[in-house]
């Protein structure tokens, strides 16, 4: 599926090097005054264009310009809500389908190239099509609104990048990704996420686990490989007695009304200069994806409120 949340529901759609990628939000309440400024700011940190090192080429020269279509009316200080369906695009302004030619007939290890045409049996070899991590621009825009819901009640979403490879000192994240990006290689990262001000309460005890919720909406961004929160998986090789008070803000399923941590990892770019890949490609994910975690954390807590 496509669309993700029920009562907040955000539908994605589009291809990497199609006309445009777009998405629809249903369940936005009426009289909302957009906020555009936080719109672009995030959309500028998931392009990585304030990075000196890690963004593609693409994602730097895209200008992410949103087009309302509908669900919106525009006053003097900018689009505010009508209660109905939001839509939007962002047109591809910088598609080259020509530079993915040699993709027609040959798959690229680590991509979603082969699964696609195994399960649809046809697929858009452009730059990986709906595969590509140009889809989550949309995902972006949505979340913005989420966050904006969840501001009234009190509640705000910090993600932030911990880690890239083995390296944990924030000062030497470039100097590593730099290093990579030289020896046209690619390497990890961890992203970790914090909530405050969410009430206890939020989640299900049984299928529905606020953490579950948590995971399944993280784990849909590209190239994320785990999630865990709390003690996570450092904490097995502790005893009870040092973590156990360690809840990472749910317990049971249910939010406790404290902060809730937890983290995620992104794997290396498997398309790489090294590996004989041509294209345009991303030294490490993960410095793009601490808004696309952001903005997926508050479609879910927004859908679950």
């Amino acid at each position: 599926m496509n669309t993700f949340g029920n009562k907040f529901s955000f539908t994605s759609f589009g291809e990497s090097h199609g006309r445009a990628i777009g998405g629809v939000l249903d369940g936005v309440p009426s009289g909302l005054s957009i906020d555009i400024e936080l719109i672009r700011t995030e959309l500028e940190r998931r392009a990585g264009r304030n990075n000196k090192v890690g963004a593609s080429a693409r994602a730097v020269r895209e200008p992410d310009e949103v087009e309302w279509l509908s669900g919106v009316i525009e006053k003097d200080n900018g689009p505010v809500t009508l209660g109905t369906p939001i839509a939007f695009i962002i047109r591809n302004a910088d598609a080259r389908p020509e530079d993915y030619e040699w993709l027609k007939h040959t798959y690229r290890v680590g991509h979603a190239d082969k699964t696609y045409e195994q399960k649809y049996g046809i697929r858009d070899w452009r730059g990986g099509g709906r595969a590509s991590a140009r889809e989550t621009a949309g995902r972006v825009v949505a979340g913005c609104i989420a966050k904006q819901l969840l501001r009234l009640r009190g509640i705000s979403i910090h993600a932030e990048l911990v880690q890239v490879g083995a390296e944990t000192d924030p000062t030497k994240f470039a100097e590593t990704i730099a290093r990579y990006q030289q020896e046209g290689d690619s390497i990890g990262g961890i992203v970790a996420c914090t909530i405050r001000g969410l009430k206890a309460g939020a989640g299900e005890p049984i299928f529905n686990k606020l953490q579950a919720e948590l995971a399944f909406a993280v784990m849909s961004i590209n190239a994320c490989k785990g999630f865990e929160y709390g003690a996570g998986f450092e904490g097995v090789t502790e005893p009870g007695s040092k973590i156990n008070h360690i809840s990472g803000g749910i317990a049971g399923g249910i939010s406790d009304g404290t902060d809730i941590h937890f983290r995620c990892v992104f794997k290396p770019t498997p398309s790489t200069l090294k590996a004989g890949v041509k294209g345009r490609h991303d030294a490490c994910v993960a410095t793009r994806a601490v808004p696309i975690v952001e903005a997926m954390t508050a479609l879910c807590l927004q859908n679950l409120l």
